[in-house]
């Protein structure tokens, strides 16, 4: 079974032209949680079209308003593993 989980990225980064943030690269969401960004899930939907018009309604509402082109629906089989490997800490640079 496929589900389509719905995010939505606010943008506080600062990797755009002058230290703006950037909100789209390309034809992909830009995404840095670590340079601000707020990544919200919404849902998890049975169907693409459940997953679209979620999007089209949250589009009307405060904040997803902002920025109505910073939606990002995945589709992920379940029961299938994701991330399938470990993962390391890079140390912060201060």
């Amino acid at each position: 079974m496929t589900v389509y989980l719905l995010w939505h990225i606010g943008h506080q980064n600062e990797a755009g032209a002058g230290g703006t943030a950037m909100h789209v690269d390309g034809d992909t969401v830009y995404i840095d949680e670590q340079d601000g960004d707020d990544v919200k899930l919404l849902g998890a939907y049975s169907t693409l079209a459940k997953a679209e018009d979620r999007m089209s309604r949250a589009r009307l509402l405060p904040g997803f308003a902002d920025e109505p082109d910073c939606f990002v629906i995945d589709e992920h089989a379940l029961d299938e593993d994701e991330w399938t490997e470990g993962f390391v800490r890079m140390p912060s640079v201060d």
